[in-house]
C-alpha cells in the first residue's frame, strides 16, 4: 500500500501514523498473527486514527507478536505506547500509541469481544501490501 492510498483512506494521516500501523501490520506477521485488519476510526471518533486488531493461537504467540509489534514501531517512529494493557494474562494485549490503537488478542477472546463487528461501520484498510505471507492477506478480506 502506498502511502498516496494510506492518504484517500485514513482521513489527514501524519507520516508518523502511517509508519506506526505499518510496522504493527508488519510485526504482526513476522510473528505470523492470524488475521491481521486496520479500521480506520479517524470520521466516527475523532481523537483515534486507527485499530490494528490481530490475533495468535496461544499466550505465548500474542505475547511474542506484542513484543515484535512493539519492537518494529519503535524501530520505525521511535514511539513507545502511552499504555500497555493485559500483557501480564495475554488474552487481549492493548497497546495505546494515541492515535493509534493496538489490540492483539488469543482467538476465541477476539472471537468473544468481535470489535470487528461493534466498529462495522468504520473502513477497513487494505494491509496486503504489508504481509509477506499471502495467507495472511486472504485472511483480512475474509470477513
Amino acid at each position: 500500500m502506498s502511502d498516496a492510498v494510506a492518504v484517500e483512506i485514513i482521513s489527514n494521516p501524519t507520516a508518523d501514523t502511517l509508519a506506526l500501523v505499518e510496522a504493527a501490520v508488519r510485526g504482526a506477521d513476522d510473528k505470523l498473527g492470524i488475521d491481521p485488519i486496520v479500521l480506520d476510526l479517524a470520521e466516527l471518533l475523532g481523537v483515534v486514527e486507527a485499530f490494528v486488531i490481530v490475533s495468535g493461537r496461544n499466550e505465548r504467540q500474542v505475547s511474542a507478536i506484542v513484543e515484535e509489534i512493539e519492537a518494529q514501531i519503535k524501530v520505525a517512529t521511535t514511539r513507545s505506547p502511552i499504555r500497555l494493557e493485559g500483557h501480564r494474562e495475554p488474552s487481549w494485549v492493548l497497546m495505546d500509541y494515541g492515535d493509534v490503537v493496538i489490540h492483539v488478542f488469543l482467538e476465541e477472546t477476539r472471537e468473544f469481544y468481535d470489535l470487528e463487528h461493534l466498529w462495522s461501520n468504520a473502513p477497513r484498510i487494505d494491509v496486503s501490501a504489508f504481509v509477506s505471507r499471502p495467507e495472511a492477506a486472504d485472511e483480512t478480506t475474509a470477513h
